[in-house]
């Protein structure tokens, strides 16, 4: 080993999850030139996190030096992947395309689009060129497994997507969870570092934590009350919480929303079948408890209800996501300090941009799935219809596919169909880290830099912090010569794909896709009449954000910061912020706590908080027929996650997966013993659409009559190359899901609430 010659320090924002943790990392460089990290803890400084880490941050190293991470892209030659130069993959792409688009219309052609790619600037600035450059509506991507009921909800209410108010969880007395557990996810659609610290401080100060979930996970363990609700039922509960606050009189929106509100009258008459009484029996929760949580929330000072991935991957997703708005507006807690709270994000976004207080609203259907009729929402149809559009005959039936990131062979819905469906592709190209369960069906694979090799800003999810911040990192390291950086890669599958770059696509520049996207950006903003540099001459702007000499998505932020709710204006405000302004500040800015944005943030077209839209009082009709439904004998199987796993990427990192397996079936002890299986001994679950075998774990941390399996296990594909993994390679859930069950509002598949049998193996 080299003598360690000196050290530096790098400060960088951990990229691995919402929470957006300060890092400092410790390089040493020696006597051969390279640096290695020597070590990685939290930044004591940093203005959000105070030097909180989780284990995942500290493995950044890992990922960085794993051996099974792509270092060079892969070709698949006679079935098998083999290493080649970037020059042979981009002509290897653009022959395969010339060929495809020469015997197929583009509408044949789909992309998928993973969780990672919101964890990264290049994926956040350029993904949507890619999907522009394909042709083809054929989009789908990770988020209809996951938060899409959370997107539809805010867009209906408070006329964005992005529109989403978060729990001020630094200011609130009362904090009502529902289907999360941040003690493992460190939260999610609400950045928030060091979560679990931060929901202690409610306690210390005086407050309560209330955490609904069928499981008694560590969340619920830290709490002050665990209701542990019959699964896929929270939209029939928040709807007796409504029901209560209105029929008993004790709704108080607050008169800060005086002449805010359009549709107030029209909850009562919809939500009177859901009396507390009446969704006892489906939920398991007694009438008086529902009746006291709810007096509860209005009595508190401040309060706030809070609800994630075991809200919205349920058959109810989108409904029970619209009621916890609607219980946080009757219990008075919307928009004011300690409730519920919308972000002021640095870089911008669609609720600072444009007109304040009104805009186009939100719509969906815009067009339908080909094979099963699922209407689009933001752009795209459901993952779980994926494999029918490739297996399915007829016009526009899918035969290409490129994927970024993700690994929908193990995180979307009957995996087995899916994994099938791909082996019947005639071209896939994957942007990817790993030769993974999925990428292992793609012709070419395209490997990006490792996180320690590119910058880092979290424009997406800074847009759900509870406090206003901005962060920016950039590469730890500078990438080898001949690695081209994560924004190129794309820009440059865009160029070829649309047939530029002659015959071989090797001369397909990136810049020049890099000039039409910051162009593009700066002649909107100067035509609107409501941007900071409104007349202002767009060619002048890029000239003095080229000056700096930043090019791709770092450029691009600049821009969005300096056209930002707290930028400097190109000038027109001295003091605001800027990327250089960002750079000079390493451990962050803060703008403070989050501030009242009603009217502002609206972007509805009537200019009110549209509280009760049709689409939502239409599903009540199918939420109360819910009432009686259900096998009071069957099992219900649901999700869990852990703090040291991070979907299915991460499980090839060893010091988090070492230890005793997690991957096993919990059961209720009474469950058990009625079903005959013994803790540690394998079991069968089977579904509709699958089973699979695995360990059990008999604990009472789970209500009867509910079983949980792990996320993101499954890793037992001989053609992937995560060694790790492999070692530890669990059953995959999603064997289980069933495609076929699907939240209509919002596309989102049934993750959570599936019905199933278990028996000894």
């Amino acid at each position: 080993m080299a003598a360690t010659v000196d050290t530096r320090t790098a400060i960088r924002t951990c990229p691995l999850c919402e929470a957006g943790c300060g890092l400092e990392i410790t390089l040493r460089r020696d006597t051969d030139g390279t640096e290695h990290v020597q070590r990685i803890r939290g930044d004591r400084n940093d203005v959000f996190s105070h030097g909180f880490i989780c284990p995942k941050g500290s493995t950044l190293k890992q990922l960085h030096e794993d051996p099974d991470r792509l270092r060079r892209p892969l070709v698949k030659r006679d079935g098998v992947h083999v290493e080649v130069s970037w020059d042979e993959a981009w002509m290897e792409i653009a022959q395969r395309f010339a060929d495809y688009v020469d015997r197929h219309d583009r509408s044949t052609i789909a992309a998928y689009v993973g969780n990672p790619t919101v964890h990264s600037l290049s994926g956040q600035t350029f993904s949507r060129v890619l999907l522009t450059g394909l042709g083809t509506r054929q989009r789908f991507s990770a988020s209809t497994v996951d938060q899409m009921p959370r997107h539809v909800a805010a867009g209906a209410v408070f006329g964005s997507p992005v529109g989403i108010p978060v729990p001020d969880l630094d200011r609130t007395d009362y904090l009502l969870m529902l289907g999360a557990n941040p003690y493992a996810s460190n939260g999610s659609v609400c950045t928030a570092p060091d979560f679990p610290g931060r929901v202690e401080a409610i306690r210390t100060r005086g407050g309560k934590v209330v955490v609904v979930d069928p499981r008694r996970s560590k969340t619920a363990e830290e709490s002050d009350e665990w209701l542990p609700i019959r699964p896929a039922t929270d939209a029939l509960w928040l709807a007796a919480i409504a029901n209560h606050l209105l029929s008993s009189g004790r709704a108080a929106p607050g008169d800060h929303l005086e002449g805010l509100v359009a549709g107030h009258d029209d909850l009562a008459p919809a939500l009177a079948p859901f009396t507390p009484d009446a969704v006892a029996a489906a939920t398991g929760i007694d009438a008086a408890t529902t009746r006291r949580i709810a007096e509860e929330l209005v009595e508190a000072p401040t309060a706030a209800v809070y609800g994630r991935i075991g809200t919205t991957t349920t058959e109810f997703g989108s409904t029970t996501t619209w009621l916890i708005d609607v219980v946080n507006y009757l219990s008075g807690n919307l928009d004011r300090p300690g409730g519920s709270m919308f972000a002021t994000p640095a870089a911008g976004g669609h609720t600072t941009n444009g007109a304040p207080g009104r805009g186009r609203g939100f719509t969906t259907g815009r067009g339908h799935s080909r094979v099963s009729g699922h209407p689009e929402v933001m752009g795209e149809y459901p993952v779980a219809a994926l494999a029918e559009e490739i297996t399915t005959g007829g016009d526009g039936q899918v035969r290409a596919l490129v994927t970024f990131a993700g690994n929908p062979v193990l995180s979307t819905p009957n995996s087995e169909q899916l994994r099938a469906a791909l082996d019947e592709l005639e071209l896939m190209v994957s942007i990817d880290l790993y030769l993974n369960e999925t990428t292992r069906y793609a012709d070419v694979i395209l490997p990006p830099p490792s996180q320690l090799e590119r910058p880092h800003y979290d424009i997406s999810l800074l847009q759900f912090a509870v406090r206003n911040v901005a962060n920016y990192s950039p590469a730890v390291f500078e990438r080898p010569d001949d690695h081209p950086d994560e924004w190129e890669i794309i820009a440059k599958l865009t160029a070829i794909i649309q047939g530029l770059g002659g015959a071989d696509g090797r001369a397909a520049d990136p810049q020049a896709v890099d000039d039409v996207v910051i162009r593009s950006m700066l002649d909107a903003a100067v035509n609107s009449e409501h941007s900071v540099i409104h007349g202002r001459d767009s060619g002048e702007l890029l000239d003095e954000l080229s000056a700096s000499g930043r090019v791709g998505p770092e450029r691009i932020l600049d821009a969005m910061l300096r056209m930002g709710p707290f930028g400097d204006g190109f000038g027109a405000n001295p003091d605001g912020t800027s990327l250089d302004d960002l750079v000079e500040h390493p451990h962050g800015r803060d703008f403070g706590p989050l501030q009242p944005r009603l009217p502002g943030v609206l972007r509805t077209p009537s200019g009110l908080i549209e509280i009760a839209p049709t689409m939502f009082l239409a599903d009540l009709d199918r939420l109360s027929a819910a009432l009686d439904s259900g096998d009071a004998d069957g099992l219900l199987l649901v999700g869990r996650r852990h703090l040291r796993s991070n979907n299915s990427w991460m499980h090839n990192v060893k010091v988090l997966v070492k230890g005793t397996p997690r991957c096993t079936l919990q059961v209720h002890p009474d469950d058990a013993d009625r079903l005959g299986v013994v803790d540690g001994a394998a079991a069968t679950v089977s579904s509709r659409v699958g089973s699979v075998v695995a360990p059990v774990e008999v604990t009472d941390a789970i209500r009867p009559g509910v079983v949980s399996l792990p996320h993101g296990w499954g890793h037992d594909d001989p053609a992937a190359r995560m060694s790790v993994a492999a070692e530890h390679a669990g059953v995959n859930s999603n064997a289980l899901t069933d495609h076929a069950a699907i939240d209509p509002l919002s596309g989102t598949s049934v993750l959570n609430g599936i019905p199933v049998t278990v028996a000894p193996a």
